[in-house]
């Protein structure tokens, strides 16, 4: 110090006196800090378990000055004074603060919190603590979600949430259907599905993110928290959040998983010789030979199947330090399906960074993610029935390879399977891609703004070939059909946070902007036909050869444009830790209503009693936690309608072809949709009043929910009078539809010990469903009739019906009565006689219901030492379903040209109408399923790069336990026709897998 005192007297000899005795000031306000003695404290940072915990904040208290731990929880940290505290932070974990004496090596142990980030729930433009959550909500952790060979992330979901049902078949390239709290709609698709948004985007896909990516899922099923999404929120809306980086640390992640699959169960048909020896038994003249027998005994479900192998890869890499994170991943997943030729294959990239910057008031950040798919599917339609129906006593080929068939065989299943398979073929590909991005800025304490944006493509082309040899196209010369379309979404959100407390009070409040823009049906489609040979399939379409123009057909597709401009305000209140309030509008405006009613109106409000923070509580030590909630909102429905929905649109009428107009072909063109200036969503009112509890200092925590959920204004197509309206048909606001229900979740840790722990939870839900109305005073119908199967003889026949007084998926059948003296079939006629003939329309009667009475799940987890356990069972009670497929195949009569079922033996040859659709195939749905089961083994090598190793094998459907006698009892339940298998029932499989996960 001494030698650069002089050097600068010598070298300032100029300076005036001012400058000395400037820095003379500051050396003596330094002088008390480079008094102190610097040393170095060292120490080691484990969890609960002993195990090290890198990336954990230690900072010196009242200082900027900290450090992070390594990849074996070591830091090392230079301090002043001889007394001073540090303080260690990790997110999970409970902070720490020790003060530090004279000893230079600190060891710490952190325990987890276990609140911290289970009680963290997304509800939209926001998150909240769990106990101040006033709506119904669920939240599932990553590490909560199900195992196993998931074609998309809904699948994650299946038997962890009251009140939402998931059924999937085993058809790779087939999204399951997804009914939260029963169906409120008389619409199909979108409009049945739950609303979803990922990351803060509203409307992306679902099957833009690989499971590995997704941190959480929050599902918001009541009106009072799905009502700030106002009118796509009807049917509940599912939040994802995806993974960020911690601060602190880098980490690489690696995952893996090898599976094979197999059909779980087959439906038992007769082999060949018991087909032959059932007709000799009957007298029946001997099969055709050799065009319909040459001796061959062909199995026809097992030629189309083939064992299943699929994989998944799962890179990612991660970082974050004090001003920003960053990360980047990628998924490639190939499902190969159980039935020769379909398969799914995906690749998933996603990348983001996040940056801070003026002292963390500022953030920015962008994500881009893009999923690419392609797939390869049969004519399923075909197939399906045909691996069934389709003789067993002839070889799939003639003696020169090419296929045997036999066109002029009637009844079902005429056209040989294999050939169906190999000669006609459906390739799809499918491209999304989404980049959002966002900032948001501390503008005074506790006044967030946030502006987002994103854009999202769907690209979708199909490619359809049905090739010159094929039965669908016999002498044609190939078919070829190509549809390419675009769909773009753009999203602008603005909103602004305000979070304050005031003594005992405690306000958020919430207000915004969102503009979204969706364009679809960008592009075309055109089928052609008459190719020169096979060799280029779809490609190149200009080398057909169509006799005529009507063999070229154009997709009647409408491109169209749809906007949605909201505004949207919520308040939330807490008063003294112990009583809350929540309450929320957003008005929408939507470009596909009509005129007259293109915005609504959508207000929410909920209140919270913890009645665990009140002073009588104390004396009731056993219960840890109790709040009583209640709520009521309204949300819309307008999911699944295109810009023109209520518009006057001209195009080519229903049955309208080509003519001539002055030597000219003309298309005919005529009104083709009435406009309704007073269309408007579906309002849907839910009342939720709920109970959340805990016992044991939160051993036993759960919830009791019951709701009356009440849909009006349902949206419907009526026939209307061409006097008054220029087409036949209007799309019109009329009808409601009512759910009501309960839902109970337990959730418990019976063990827990430093080596062992035993986690269950259980989940069960009642939900009833019931239309109380279908008409107006201006449109009216008795009821709505559905399901039009066909079958022999019943091409005009309806097997459901919507009708008020009762729920959707109620059944309309003939009622069996019982075999004859001669062994025919019966029936009750209306008149309540019985007939052993083919009953009429008219004597059809309304009996059962596909909507189940009660949907559960039951999930546990153990963990001993190194090992875990876990383990999924769930099921559905109550529900019924129409086996069609087996009353199809229950034809005696046909039996010389299609097969027939085992179950078919015990009945008569004499009876002729044993196939025909009645309450005698309605069975019971109800089962039971060890829906999946992994064990697993973490391996934690004492190596600096290597943080742990998760070997695995799971199951999944693993056993049924069913009175079904069909391939499965997950039928969907989605939709306006529930719980129906008609002879389209992918095969549902059995998977084993083997997999792992390393993180670095």
């Amino acid at each position: 110090m001494k030698q650069i005192y002089q050097r600068f007297i010598n070298g300032t000899s100029y300076h005036s006196r001012q400058w000395i005795l400037l820095l003379c000031a500051i050396i003596f306000s330094a002088s008390p800090a480079l008094s102190q003695t610097a040393r170095i404290v060292k120490g080691n940072v484990a969890d609960e378990k002993n195990q090290p915990l890198p990336g954990v904040s230690v900072v010196v208290a009242g200082s900027s000055t900290g450090v992070m731990t390594d990849v074996n929880g070591n830091y090392a940290l230079t301090v002043s004074g001889n007394i001073v505290t540090l303080k260690f932070s990790y997110i999970g974990y409970l902070p720490k603060e020790v003060k530090v004496g004279a000893d230079n090596t600190l060891n710490v142990t952190l325990l987890p919190d276990a609140r911290q980030l289970k009680d963290v729930v997304v509800i939209g433009y926001g998150t909240s603590s769990k106990k101040d959550v006033t709506g119904a909500i669920t939240s599932v952790k990553a590490e909560e979600f199900n195992a196993g060979v998931l074609t998309t992330p809904a699948e994650l979901l299946q038997g962890k949430v009251a009140g939402l049902n998931i059924t999937k078949s085993g058809d790779p390239n087939k999204q399951p259907a997804t009914i939260l709290r029963g169906p409120s709609t008389l619409r199909e698709g979108a409009a049945q599905q739950p609303f979803y948004v990922i990351d803060g985007v509203p409307g992306a896909s679902i099957d833009l993110l690989a499971p590995a990516d997704i941190e959480s899922i929050d599902v918001l099923k009541d009106a009072s928290s799905t009502a700030i999404y106002g009118s796509r929120a009807a049917n509940g809306v599912i939040i994802v959040t995806t993974r960020k980086a911690r601060a602190g640390q880098t980490r690489l992640t690696y995952s893996a998983y090898g599976a094979t699959e197999k059909v779980s169960k087959s439906i038992d048909v007769l082999t060949a010789d018991e087909l032959r020896k059932y007709l000799a038994d009957n007298g029946v003249v001997p099969l055709a030979k050799p065009l319909d027998d040459d001796g061959s005994n062909t199995n026809w479900q097992k030629l189309a199947q083939k064992t299943s192998y699929s994989q998944n890869h799962n890179l990612s890499y991660s970082g974050a330090g004090n001003s920003g994170e960053y990360g980047a991943s990628v998924n490639y997943f190939k499902n190969d399906g159980i039935l020769k030729n379909t398969n799914l294959e995906r690749t998933i990239f996603k990348g983001y960074i996040n940056q801070r910057f003026f002292n963390d008031r500022l953030k920015l950040g962008i994500t881009l993610t893009n999923s690419a798919t392609k797939s390869d599917d049969i004519v399923q339609s075909q197939v399906l029935p045909g691996i069934l129906f389709y003789l067993p006593t002839v070889s799939p080929f003639n003696p020169d390879g090419s296929y045997k068939e036999n066109y002029q065989r009637t009844g079902s299943g005429t056209l040989n399977p294999l050939s169906l398979i190999d000669n006609n073929f459906i390739k799809t590909d499918n491209n999304k891609t989404l980049i959002n991005g966002f900032a948001s800025v501390d503008i005074l304490k506790g006044l967030k703004f946030t502006l987002n944006g994103s854009t999202q493509k769907d690209q979708n082309n199909v490619n359809t070939y049905y090739n010159s040899k094929s039965g669908l196209a016999v002498g044609l010369g190939g078919v070829a059909n190509r549809t390419a379309y675009k769909n773009t979404s753009d999203v602008v959100e603005a909103y602004l946070n305000y979070d304050r407390e005031f003594g005992l009070h405690s306000v958020k409040l919430l207000g915004g902007y969102s503009y979204q823009q969706d364009r679809t049906n960008d592009g075309f489609g055109v089928q052609t036909q008459g190719f020169s040979n096979d060799n280029l399939t779809f490609n190149n379409l200009f080398l057909s050869n169509p006799s005529n123009l009507a063999q070229i057909k154009f997709d009647p597709n409408y491109i169209s444009t749809l906007r949605l401009i909201s505004y949207y305000g919520r308040v939330q209140y807490q008063y003294n830790d112990k009583y809350l309030l929540q309450a929320s509008l957003r008005e929408d405006g939507s470009s596909a209503f009509g005129i007259n009613q293109r915005h609504g109106y959508f207000p929410a409000v909920s209140v919270g009693w913890r009645i665990i923070s009140e002073k009588f509580m104390e004396k009731l030590p056993v219960i840890s936690d109790l709040k009583l909630r209640a709520g009521y909102g309204v949300s819309g429905n307008s999911l699944g309608f295109d810009a023109f929905t209520a518009q006057l649109i001209y195009g080519i009428p229903p049955g309208g072809g080509k003519f001539l107009n002055n030597g000219v072909i003309t298309n005919p063109i005529g009104p083709v949709r009435n406009d309704n200036p007073d269309l408007k969503w579906e309002s849907t009112a839910t009342t939720n009043i709920g109970l959340d509890f805990g016992l044991l200092n939160n051993r036993i925590t759960g919830s009791v929910d019951y709701y009356i959920k009440k849909t009006s204004d349902l949206i419907y197509t009526y026939q209307v009078s061409t006097t008054q309206y220029f087409f036949p048909l209007l799309t019109a606001n009329v009808g409601k539809i009512k759910n009501s229900g309960i839902e109970v979740v337990i959730n418990a840790i019976p063990v827990k010990s430093q080596a062992f722990t035993w986690r269950t939870s259980f989940n069960v839900s009642h939900n009833k469903n019931v239309v109380e109305s279908l008409s107006n005073t201006q449109f009216a119908v008795p009821n709505i009739l559905s399901a039009q199967l066909g079958g022999k003889g019943q091409s005009g026949n309806y097997s459901q019906v919507i009708q008020p007084g009762y729920a959707i998926g109620t059944y309309y059948l003939w009622h069996y009565l019982g075999k004859n003296e001669n062994g025919v079939s019966t029936y009750q006629k209306a008149d309540g006689s019985t007939t052993a003939a083919q009953p009429l329309t008219t004597d059809q009667r309304i009996t059962g219901s596909a909507q189940p009475k009660l949907v559960y799940g039951w999930s546990n987890s153990f963990n001993y030492k190194s090992f875990d356990f876990n383990f999924l069972v769930r099921g559905v009670y109550g529900n019924q379903i129409l086996n069609a497929t087996l009353a199809g195949l229950n034809n005696p009569a046909d039996s010389k040209f299609q097969n027939i079922p085992r179950f078919t033996l015990g009945e008569s040859f004499k009876d002729i109408n044993g196939y025909l659709i009645s309450d005698r195939f309605l069975e019971s749905g109800s089962y039971l399923r060890l829906d999946n089961a992994t064990l697993g083994y973490t391996i934690r090598p004492n190596v600096k790069a290597i943080k742990n190793i998760r070997l695995y094998l799971s199951g999944n459907n693993i056993f049924v336990i069913t009175k079904y006698r069909g391939v499965d009892p997950e039928i969907n339940i989605g939709g306006l026709t529930p719980g129906i298998d008609n002879k389209d029932f992918y095969p549902k499989t059995r998977t084993f897998s083997v997999g792992v996960t390393a993180s670095f």
